[in-house]
């Protein structure tokens, strides 16, 4: 019996895709946080709702890179996504941000499913 090599030619391709979902997510919150004062000082009326909104969505970003390893997290994920969109009634940025970051877990879901199959 021989040992059968993954498709992608990688060591531990379920490793490989934990870190690329997970660094996909560590990028996002970091992009969030950051974003914030910008949008407060350039011309944008961001309350005290949309800044806890968005720092609510960068701790679940930074708490699901973290549980990458469970296969819900990819679902949950996707779900984060929606919401940032959804945080585009607060203010449009954080909808561009939402389209940006949902097209950027959008591919690394379908690498996900090119590597594992």
């Amino acid at each position: 019996m021989t040992e059968q090599t993954p498709r992608s030619g990688l060591r531990n391709p379920q490793a490989a895709v934990r870190g690329l979902g997970a660094g996909t997510l560590v990028l996002e919150a970091i992009v969030l946080l950051l974003g914030i004062q910008p949008i407060r000082i350039m011309g944008g009326h961001l309350s005290g709702w949309g800044v806890g909104a968005v720092v609510a969505l960068a701790v679940v970003a930074f708490l699901l890179a973290g549980m990458m390893k469970h296969p819900w997290a990819w679902a949950a994920g996707a779900v984060l996504q929606v919401l940032l969109v959804a945080c585009g009634l607060l203010h449009w940025s954080l909808a561009v941000l939402g389209i940006i970051f949902g097209a950027a877990w959008a591919y690394a879901a379908y690498v996900r499913r090119r590597i594992l199959g």
